[in-house]
């Protein structure tokens, strides 16, 4: 199609959407209900724009109105319908059961091109050797000690003097910023031996950071509109297409520079001589990758660019939205926070210079609960999308094709009562612990906050981990009180981070101060 037939497309597109969504809110301010009328031409495109604010809640009410599961019509032009479920059983069957009918597929690569072939975006033999690789790498104990002592070097060299600081001074602290640039920081040192040092006094803007932010915002867009439109507007680098793709080639230079400087000292290894005790990651990568990718002819460079974007892009927002709606909840909550300060003491016998590793955290029962508790009511990632491969019936009875997307909604699973009972809204970490003081285990697909299935979260371990270690670090030292009358919503984002930050005032503890 030309060019000019592109534009007389959108344009049109445009006004239509402009005027409905002024009838739209005319509808939804005469009444205190959400409702998400199927427009001709359309669809729900209206509904979802007046109502990105609150999205998540948008989708939670009208599952619960139809027990877990509804279709919405999307555009005719489009040539797909939108089946929304956060039944447990649909979820089992789809990530599970029925699992090589439920690829990422053709569309979600297309829309997260930017991954590249990394373990998030690909499918087939790619995703078996991305896998494979990571996992042999992830779960090596020379990666948990790098993991634990980079985390630990950042929250004494970066994220408590920052805190201290706010603290002496009075000021309120946006805990969603600090935590991004953390989590920033310490992943760069740990894939890419770069440490960015955005967490200082003076807050300092990072081109790669900022990139990142671009990058997440025009993927989340790229799912409300049809691909001929983010496509024209990619072409036209117009808008959030343009962010990202200035972003992505950002993000390119900078991954591409430190694997060169990565792979010349790599191929300087002697390996007839001891090699020093320090873990690698990317020397990691590359002997694992040598020993699992034995019969393609992979691009090995691009590979480890691609790994490198997706573990920054999987765990920057998603372990940043964990701790901020944990510490939300937390403040909230007085005597969570009270027994997770007991139970440091009880099981750490904590000093101010000690480093805690994975063995000791992990007897931090009502901790790792709390962290469950928050995750199940706020999950990093909200929603799940997929199509079949071939037609299939759900256990709940909806028929869906190639042309259905579907969407999980694992924040909305969490607020439902035939799935968590009827204090599904309260924040509970006791119903994570049995009678006889373990951790609960739950399936995963009720708990879903790690995925489930042969596509469970391969860096569920390291996030914990980084969960737990800046939980007691901050905890142990302040007590945290919500600012009073700012807002805590969830953003309109693929991550649920919150839409104006998470503003607190920290007093430190008397006990730390003597």
């Amino acid at each position: 199609m030309a060019l000019l037939e592109y534009s007389f497309i959108l344009s049109l597109f445009f006004i239509l959407i402009s005027f409905l969504t002024l009838k739209y809110k005319q509808l939804q301010n005469n009444t205190t209900s959400i409702i998400l009328t199927n427009w001709p031409i359309v669809g729900i495109i209206p509904g979802v724009l007046v109502n990105l604010h609150r999205f998540h809640d948008l989708v939670t009410v009208g599952l619960k109105r139809v027990g877990g599961t509804y279709m919405h019509k999307i555009p005719w032009f489009s040539h797909w319908d939108v089946l929304i479920t956060a039944d447990p059983a649909n979820i089992n069957h789809i990530l599970s059961k029925n699992f090589a009918n439920y690829p990422k597929g053709d569309k979600y690569s297309k829309i997260f091109d930017v991954l590249g072939d990394g373990i998030l975006n690909s499918d087939g033999k790619l995703w078996e050797i991305n896998r494979k690789v990571s996992l042999s790498v992830l779960k090596s104990a020379g990666f948990q000690s790098s993991l634990e002592t980079i985390t630990w070097n950042k929250v004494e060299n970066g994220l408590l003097p920052v805190l201290e600081s706010l603290c002496e001074h009075g000021m309120e602290v946006d805990l969603q910023e600090i935590f991004q640039r953390f989590y920033f920081d310490t992943i760069g040192k740990l894939f890419m031996d770069k440490d960015f040092e955005t967490l200082s006094l003076d807050f300092p803007s990072n081109p790669c950071f900022q990139a990142m932010t671009d990058i997440e915002e025009a993927l989340f867009l790229r799912h409300f509109m049809p691909p001929c439109l983010w496509k024209m507007l990619k072409l036209l680098r117009l808008g959030k297409e343009k962010k990202l793709s200035d972003g992505w080639r950002t993000l390119d230079e900078f991954i591409y520079k430190c694997l060169a400087q990565n792979q010349n000292e790599y191929n300087n290894i002697d390996s007839s001589q001891p090699q020093e005790e320090k873990f690698i990651v990317y020397t990691a990568f590359m002997r694992a990758l040598e020993v699992h990718d034995t019969d393609t002819c992979w691009d090995r460079t691009k590979f480890l660019r691609d790994t490198a974007i997706n573990m920054v892009g999987a765990g920057k927002e998603t372990t940043t939205g964990a701790l901020c709606w944990f510490f939300y909840m937390v403040a909230k909550n007085p005597s969570v926070q009270e027994k997770i300060l007991e139970e440091i003491h009880t099981h750490l016998e904590v000093k101010v210079s000690e480093r805690w590793n994975a063995k000791e955290l992990g007897k931090m029962v009502y901790l790792h609960a709390a962290l469950f508790e928050s995750l199940r009511l706020y999950p990093s990632i909200p929603f799940n999308y997929k199509s079949p491969l071939q037609p299939d019936i759900l256990p709940s009875g909806h028929k869906v094709d190639k042309n259905t997307e579907i969407v999980l909604s694992l924040y909305s699973m969490g607020r439902l009562k035939s799935v968590w009972g009827e204090d599904c809204k309260e924040f509970k970490p006791e119903r994570w612990i049995t009678k006889s003081g373990e951790i609960k285990h739950e399936p995963t697909f009720k708990f879903t906050s790690f995925n489930a299935g042969p596509r469970a979260c391969v860096g569920k371990n390291m996030a914990l981990c980084q969960l737990k270690i800046v939980s007691i670090a901050i905890i142990y030292r302040y007590r945290i009180e919500l600012v009073e009358g700012h807002p805590v919503l969830p953003a309109p984002s693929m991550v649920l981070q919150m839409a104006h930050g998470l503003k607190v005032r920290l007093t430190k503890r008397r006990e730390i101060m003597n």
